[in-house]
Order: structure tokens, then sequence, then C-alpha cells
């Protein structure tokens, strides 16, 4: 499977939920729900994880991703991902990044091929 890079720097085919639905797999669905659920202090349910991926634009999507803000952004300036944008990185994603540092590298990488 080819790597998939969501707008903020997730890589979404390396996300369990992603690889859950991609296998069509009810038993992985039923185990990332138990673990976000714990993770997320949340009532996630098996029939919840289901995600195309945040590149998809008629697939599936896991909750947040519906209505995340930089996403949105990224598909309004048709942007492969925010390491493409001329004003990365800005202060939505810098939020962003600093809770989540392995997208940030994925990001900053993405940066340096450009």
């Amino acid at each position: 499977m080819q790597k998939m890079i969501a707008y903020c720097g997730i890589v979404c085919s390396e996300c369990p939920g992603f690889i859950a639905t991609q296998k069509d797999s009810d038993e992985e669905r039923k185990k990332v729900a138990e673990q976000w659920s714990k993770m997320f202090s949340a009532q996630i349910k098996p029939e919840d994880v289901n995600c195309d991926g945040c590149l998809t634009t008629d697939g599936r999507l896991i909750g947040y991703c519906r209505v995340c803000e930089i996403r949105k952004c990224a598909r309004e300036k048709v942007m492969e991902n925010c390491a493409h944008c001329p004003e990365y990185s800005c202060e939505k994603l810098s939020d962003w990044l600093e809770k989540v540092p392995d997208a940030k590298a994925t990001l900053e990488e993405v940066r340096k091929s450009l």
C-alpha cells in the first residue's frame, strides 16, 4: 500500500482505524474502538471505526476529520498536504503540530523534498 499522508501530517496509511477499514475487519475495528475509547476518554464503537483516509473526497472519515479546520483549509487551497502551503506553518497547524510531533516530522520531511 502506498503511504497516504493527511493534510496535517498524520500518516493515514499507518493509522489502525484506516487499516481496519481497508481490511474490512470487524475484529480490528473492535480493538481500535477499545483502544481509542481509553486513549481519548470517549465512547467509540467499532462501527464508528471506518475511514478511507483524510484525502478521500467521497469516502468514509473518522469523526473529527469531517469537521477538521486544517483539512478544510488545505482542501480549499487544493494542497496535497500542508507542507506544500506557502503559509506553512500557520497558527492553526502549529498548534496541532505541537501536540503531534510525528505529524510535524512527516511534514518537515515532505518540505525537504519540495
